[in-house]
């Protein structure tokens, strides 16, 4: 999930007028002011090696003042850091930052199972053509790819192309394949920078309380299938619910 080389810079927004500072709740509980955010209490925030990375110290001070009870994790690709540390994101936002990499001691959960089921909706921002094409083809090699793969809540993409990204044939395969797929928004860039030729002919991510607002927005659909997980489809279409449940007597440890 990292790309080749940096790719458009986006110009530096302003940041909303912030409300006064507020304490916020534990993790991963709903705090009062959730409706700020429409109704969301729980975001992940996947940042990719993008150099429009390098600004999301700026908005996750942006989510700490402007939605002080919204509940945020931030996950970074190797990439990633490349342009942003893990030690910024925590000083600025005082939020937990993971790195998308497999542990290498054991651990009594498995990381992708908890970034699948804790958010109610997911942001990638910036989402380079890489991560983007991984996205569309189900890869899950690593555990915020497999989490990506398997979540219930809404995941909204912000990508972040190199010049003539946005003009690729296999780029517009990879949306194609995304629109086609339940709960999954591609938010369009617009014209940006690039940091190579210092011509605005790169594309730089949509600003992040857009994709925060779209996200919020998608969390609040109605969804088709309340509650309870996806199940894989039989031969015909239908869900295999007779053979899952025969099945999970010796499936019930896999992650």
């Amino acid at each position: 999930m990292t790309a080749g080389h940096p790719e458009g810079a986006p110009p530096g927004p302003a940041a909303p007028a912030a409300p006064a500072s507020s304490a916020a709740p534990a993790d991963g509980q709903d705090g009062p002011d959730a409706e700020a955010a429409g109704g969301l209490a729980r975001l992940l925030v996947v940042g990719t090696g993008s150099v429009a990375a390098a600004h999301l110290p700026f908005w996750a001070g942006w989510l700490r003042g402007a939605h002080p009870h919204l509940a945020t994790r931030f996950v970074l690709t190797r990439s990633a850091e490349r342009f942003v540390t893990r030690e910024a994101l925590t000083a600025i936002g005082g939020a937990p930052v993971l790195r998308d990499r497999w542990p290498d001691e054991p651990q009594e959960s498995a990381p992708h199972v908890d970034l699948a089921q804790w958010p109610q909706a997911v942001v990638v921002h910036p989402a380079t053509f890489h991560c983007v094409a991984r996205l569309a083809l189900g890869l899950a090699d690593t555990p915020v790819l497999l989490a990506l793969q398997c979540t219930s809540a809404p995941v909204v993409i912000a990508p972040a192309l190199p010049p003539g990204g946005a003009e690729s044939p296999a780029y517009a395969e990879h949306l194609r394949r995304l629109a086609g797929r339940p709960g999954v928004t591609v938010v369009p860039p617009h014209p940006g920078r690039s940091t190579t030729s210092g011509r605005r002919e790169a594309w730089a991510p949509a600003a992040f309380p857009e994709v925060v607002a779209r996200a919020a927005r998608e969390a609040a659909r109605p969804r088709a299938a309340a509650d309870g997980p996806r199940r894989p489809p039989a031969a015909d279409g239908r869900p295999a619910r007779g053979r899952q449940d025969r099945a999970s007597a010796t499936e019930e440890e896999c992650t």
